[in-house]
This record gives C-alpha cells, sequence and structure tokens, in this order.
C-alpha cells in the first residue's frame, strides 16, 4: 500500500461511527488525526468570513499514534484558481497547530489542512535530547548519513545535489559539528523539500468568503432624501441631499443609507402616524413599493431623476461616502407586477390579496410576493435579482435588506451568490430581529452584516454577555454585528426617558462594541418623542416629511465626530472580535478592552450605564496582558481630549460624571 497519496475519508460500517469497521477499512483509515478545523461553519456546508488584506486565523487538533514528530501544512487558493499557496503551522502543544494566511482577493477562497508523520524532525529531536544528555550518538550520526542519502535518490539532480553536500561535509567533522550539521536549519528546509510524505492525511477542503473592509469596518447614516428641505410642504430631492454630504462626513460617517426610493402606491397610502386616511398630499410610506410611475428599479419622480441619482452616487464618493439603497421585496397594490404577473402573487378566493402583517402592526398598503407559486419559479427569483444588478450598475455596492428573515433562506444563498460572482465587492446587511439560528443562518448563506439584539442590551450583564457572545465560535466566524443605535421603525425606550446623556451612553456602547454601526436622522440631536407606550416615533417620519435644524443647541453633532475618528485612528476599534472584560466594582459601569492581536493598540473603555447620576468605582489595569508586574507604571491618554498621564500600578480609581460625558476611552501602553 503506498503511503505517498493523501488518505481519502472512509465511511464506517453502516454509517455509524460506533459499529465495527473490515480489516480493509481499517488499513485504508488515515493514522494522522485533523480536527475542530477553524474557523469552520457546520462542518463546511458553509463559508466562514473574512476580509481582504487581512489574516485569517487557523488551527487545528492534528495528533496521531507514538512519539514520531508531524509536519502541519496550510494550503490556501482563491476558488477560481488553479495554484495552491502553503505555510506551515506551528504546534502550539497539546496537540493544537496554529497559523495564518491572508486573502488578496476578493470572493469565495477554500483552503485545507495537510499532515504526515517527518521522520527527518523526529530523527533531529531524538537526536538532540541525546546528545545534551550526553549519550554516544555515533550511531545516530550514520543513521542521518543515510537518511540523506535516501532522501538524495528520490529527488531531482538538483536538490539531489546539495543533499549529497551536505552528506560528503559530514565527513570528516568532529561529533559536536555533526550534529550541528545536521541540526541546522538550512538541512531541515531540505530534508523537507525532498521528504516523500510518510501517512499523507488531507482535511476536506474549506470555504472562506472574502469581502471588501466595509463588510467589517464601516460607520452607516440613514436618512430620508424627501425629508432634505426647510418646508414639510415641499418634498426633498436627491438635489438637497448634496448640501447634507459635507456635515454626514464631517460627523465620520462613510455609508450613507436610504430607505427605499422607488415609486409610492397610493392604494391604501399610509397617513401621518401611520393611519389609514392619508390624505391628498400625504407622502406614504416608502416601503410602499411601486405605482403607475415604476416598481422596484424605477425613482420616485419627486426625488429627481435618474442622472440626479447618478451625480449623488459621484458626489457622495467625492466626501467619501458610499450611498447605500434598501432592498425591500415588497408591492404596493399598484406596482405593476400585480398587473404584469399576478401569478408571483397570493390570491384570495374573493379576488383580493392579503396585506403584510407582523402583528401587532399591520400594513395595509404592502402586499408580499409569493416565491414558490408555480409562475414565480424561476421568473420571480430573476426578477429580483436583475432589480439587484440594476442598481448595482448605477454605483451602489452596498444594500440593506428589509425584514430577509421572512423570506425564503435558499433563495437568498442563491442570489447573493449570483450576485456577487459577478460584483465581489457587493455587501449585503440584513434587517433582522427575530431567533438567534435565523440570525446566523443569514450569515451563513451570505449577508456581510446583521441588525442585532444590542438595541435592547442595557445592563451590565446583558451587554457583558452579548459582546462576549459575539467573540465566540460560531458567530465570530459568520455574523458581523452592526450597532444600529435607532432606525425609522425602533425608538428605543431607553432613549425616550435618558436626555442627552442617555443618546451619548448609547453612541459610545455602539462605536467603541463594534467595527459596524449605524444610526437614524434625528439621533445626533437627541429625537426621542415617542408614541405613548412603544417604542415607535411620534410623527414617524415613515408617513410624513420631517424638518430638522441640524444646528440645534443640545446636539452631539462633535461628539459622534470624535467617536467615529478614534475609529479610524486605532485599528482595535475596527471590528467587533478582540474584546475582553475587565473588572470595575460597580454594576453601572461597563469596563472592557479592545485590542489588536498584536496587542500594539490597546484600548480601555468604561460606559456608565445611568444617565442620570454620577457613577463612581475602582477599576483594575490588565497589566498582565501587557506583560506587567501589578506594580508597574502605563501611559494613558483620554482619546476623547487628548490628555495624558502616568497610571501607577494595577489598581485605579473612576468617576464618571452624565453631565460631562458618560464614558471614557482611553489607549494604554507600556510606561518605558
Amino acid at each position: 500500500m503506498s503511503r505517498n497519496e493523501p488518505y481519502e475519508s472512509v465511511p464506517m460500517a453502516n454509517d455509524h461511527p460506533q459499529q465495527a469497521i473490515s480489516l480493509a477499512q481499517a488499513l485504508m483509515a488515515p493514522r494522522i488525526v485533523i480536527e475542530d478545523i477553524q474557523p469552520t461553519l457546520d462542518g463546511g456546508a458553509f463559508a466562514a468570513k473574512a476580509v481582504v488584506g487581512q489574516p485569517v486565523a487557523v488551527s487545528a487538533k492534528v495528533y496521531s499514534d507514538g512519539h514520531d514528530r508531524l509536519a502541519v501544512v496550510l494550503h490556501w487558493r482563491a476558488a477560481a484558481a488553479d495554484a495552491w499557496h502553503s505555510t506551515s503551522l506551528i504546534d502550539m502543544g497539546n496537540d493544537l497547530w496554529q497559523g495564518e494566511f491572508t486573502p488578496e482577493a476578493l470572493g469565495p477562497h477554500q483552503f485545507r489542512i495537510e499532515a504526515w508523520i517527518d521522520p527527518f524532525a523526529t530523527y533531529c529531536y531524538d537526536l538532540e535530547k541525546k546528545y545534551q544528555a550526553g549519550v554516544d550518538v555515533s550511531l545516530e550520526l550514520r543513521e542521518g548519513q543515510m537518511m540523506l542519502g535516501q532522501a538524495a535518490d528520490r529527488c531531482q539532480p538538483e536538490l539531489q545535489g546539495r543533499l549529497h553536500q551536505v552528506r560528503e561535509r559530514l565527513e570528516g567533522l568532529s561529533t559536536h559539528e555533526q550534529v550541528a550539521t545536521l541540526l541546522e536549519p538550512q538541512t531541515s528546509l531540505l530534508m523537507t523539500e525532498a521528504e516523500h510524505r510518510s501517512y499523507l492525511t488531507q482535511s476536506p477542503i474549506l470555504p472562506l468568503d472574502v469581502d471588501r473592509e466595509a463588510a467589517l469596518f464601516a460607520s452607516w447614516y440613514e436618512l430620508f432624501p424627501r425629508s432634505i428641505t426647510d418646508d414639510p410642504a415641499r418634498h426633498g430631492t436627491f438635489n438637497d441631499v448634496h448640501s447634507r454630504l459635507p456635515m454626514i462626513r464631517d460627523m465620520g460617517f462613510d455609508v450613507l443609507y436610504f430607505p427605499p426610493i422607488h415609486p409610492i402606491g397610493r392604494q391604501h397610502r399610509k397617513g401621518p402616524n401611520n393611519s389609514l386616511d392619508a390624505g391628498p398630499d400625504d407622502v406614504g410610506s416608502p416601503y410602499a413599493i411601486g405605482s403607475a410611475d415604476g416598481g422596484h428599479d424605477a425613482i420616485h419622480p419627486q426625488l429627481g431623476s435618474r442622472e440626479d441619482f447618478r451625480k449623488l452616487v459621484a458626489a457622495a464618493a467625492e466626501h467619501g461616502l458610499e450611498i447605500a439603497l434598501d432592498f425591500a421585496i415588497q408591492c404596493s397594490q399598484d406596482h405593476p407586477w400585480l398587473q404584469e404577473h399576478p401569478g408571483w402573487f397570493s390570491w384570495r378566493p374573493d379576488g383580493t390579496i392579503r396585506y403584510a402583517e407582523n402583528p401587532p402592526k399591520k400594513y395595509q398598503d404592502i402586499v408580499n410576493v409569493d416565491f414558490y407559486a408555480a409562475d414565480a419559479v424561476p421568473d420571480l427569483w430573476i426578477a429580483l435579482r436583475d432589480v439587484v444588478i440594476g442598481w448595482v450598475e448605477e454605483g451602489v455596492k452596498t444594500f440593506r435588506v428589509d425584514n430577509p428573515h421572512t423570506k425564503p433562506l435558499p433563495f437568498w444563498q442563491w442570489l447573493i451568490a449570483n450576485v456577487r460572482s459577478q460584483y465581489p465587492e457587493v455587501l449585503f446587511l440584513a434587517e433582522a430581529f427575530t431567533k438567534p439560528a435565523m440570525m446566523a443562518r443569514l450569515g451563513k448563506v451570505g449577508y456581510a452584516q446583521s441588525y442585532t439584539y444590542f438595541t435592547w442590551r442595557n445592563t451590565k450583564e446583558e451587554l457583558s454577555e452579548y459582546f462576549q457572545q459575539l467573540n465566540q465560535a460560531p458567530w465570530r466566524d459568520c455574523y458581523r454585528p452592526n450597532f444600529f443605535v435607532n432606525t425609522p421603525d425602533i425608538n428605543p425606550f431607553f432613549l425616550q426617558q435618558c436626555g442627552r446623556a442617555g443618546f451619548l451612553i448609547r453612541a459610545a456602547l455602539a462605536t467603541m462594541g463594534s467595527g459596524l454601526w449605524g444610526m437614524y436622522s434625528g439621533f445626533e440631536l437627541c429625537e426621542a418623542a415617542a408614541l405613548p407606550g412603544k417604542e415607535e416615533y411620534l410623527d414617524s417620519e415613515k408617513y410624513e416629511i420631517r424638518t430638522r435644524d441640524f444646528t440645534a443647541p443640545g446636539n452631539i453633532i462633535a461628539e459622534i465626530a470624535q467617536l467615529n475618528r478614534i475609529r479610524r485612528q486605532n485599528r482595535a476599534l475596527q471590528t467587533h472580535l478582540g474584546v475582553t472584560m475587565l473588572t470595575c466594582w460597580n454594576d453601572n459601569i461597563l469596563y472592557f478592552a479592545k485590542r489588536t492581536p498584536e496587542r500594539d493598540n490597546y484600548i480601555l473603555v468604561a460606559v456608565s450605564l445611568d444617565p442620570h447620576n454620577v457613577q463612581e468605582a475602582h477599576f483594575e489595569l490588565p497589566l498582565w496582558e501587557l506583560g506587567l508586574e501589578d506594580h508597574a507604571d502605563t501611559q494613558g491618554e483620554d482619546l476623547m481630549n487628548g490628555h495624558r498621564w502616568t497610571w501607577h500600578g494595577k489598581t485605579q480609581w473612576m468617576r464618571i460624571d452624565p453631565n460631562y460625558q458618560p464614558f471614557g476611552i482611553w489607549r494604554i501602553s507600556r510606561g518605558e
């Protein structure tokens, strides 16, 4: 039986791992075990997530019987490439092997782990131990010469010559010099190149999906273009939005997101505060998509022309802003599809169509498509894909998708892969507030980002648990949290009663907790007026034009700009990963660290969760993380105001006044 070919997995008898296997199966079974490979999702059924230009940490448990040394190698490539790249994994002890690679292209990638028994590494390990122990190694030295000769015999001429040179050099050397020559790294490299790879074993090929940086690090700002006006009786336009671009840029945002910009239906149009009685001048909800002016591929006439939209996309790019659009798969009863493709919808026996509901909310102005209706497969799926492609060709590379968990998962898996096969830079954000398994699954089928439960995590215990959960498998490999502090649909109860300090608290938690965060226009003005007893805005902008004075007193524009500036200047804050909860003896203060893997950027964040009262506490500096003793000095810098100081020792004290600033963000470094 040849030991030079990789083993293939051997099924157990009756596919049951506890039943006996035949002798033939046992002889063909791999001798080396490769298991617990990370990052892996559902055994390789889905692709783990990565970002172009950023290292991907890979680990596995690799072991075999006996005491022979193993060689373990990581191979990777872009899925469309022929050639593999390779690097050795490092033995971390206790059978754990680790390494990394850096993808340099967008789109699907593959990786696998390969291991074999390394006789020369085993020989060197034993030789060094015996020689250091004073054991006579004359026989071992002859064995080393023999191994060099055997390796040379199976090599190409160039390598064969180099191995013979090493073997010939050993003759005439002292015992010490021979040992040194056999153990030197160059000899090991030559032998590795010549190795025939005994008992070679390969893991399955595992998938990896590589996105651009904005999938992991971005700051989103949401506005309704129709509200960029100084008169609620005058509908705002794309051209009006140009005036807002400098301020949005100066606040540090890089994604400008619009709710649907398509024609709005007339039938059952909603009036102010979601009323059923819309007047002739009421603008309706932009989520009731479609009218005689067109559907999902059209622009609402009052916003402007397609050329106006193109100019806005270009102008935004000049300000460092990317336009993101809402992709909402729902139709008004005026949508052209109802006339052109009635078979894409479900009809009642009386000829009416059921409107959308999300109890207790009712959306009488919206109807849903039927993805699996006989006439809808595959035409509806292709039409929706073409809608996305059409906007991509207009310069839109990011889509926020409305309620994706209410649409079929196979549809999303197909659509996202199909779009990204043509445009790998395109990103999809899932607006999914639903059960954890579904939220994770949306990430697995291709969503680059997701809305989160952050909105409803308020206490120290809740936030600590949630931040840590997002750093653990499988969430860290399939789910990138976008910490939106508010949305047009959600006016959190916390913000309704907390005043300006509460808005700063949530902004600090979002910007420091994740590389992705977002806010809906009005947050910077601390807007909080709510429908009584509900997490909804009074006079919701979803149903009317809202004018705003963005220079109104009490705004937090300067603080938001500084928070975003801090994020850009500190690599540790450009991801949700790398969070460590630290000790602070006050249950009203959340205290945590964010750091780079190299620990060259180490940020401490303390946020008071009480918007009304001063909070004080002793807390610990993580000196052990910096390799320092408990009495060591460290340098601190307040990243909000630039103040610097020296900390002495591990235990320190803080005082947080919500009337001044309800949080502290400090960069810590060794006091050398």
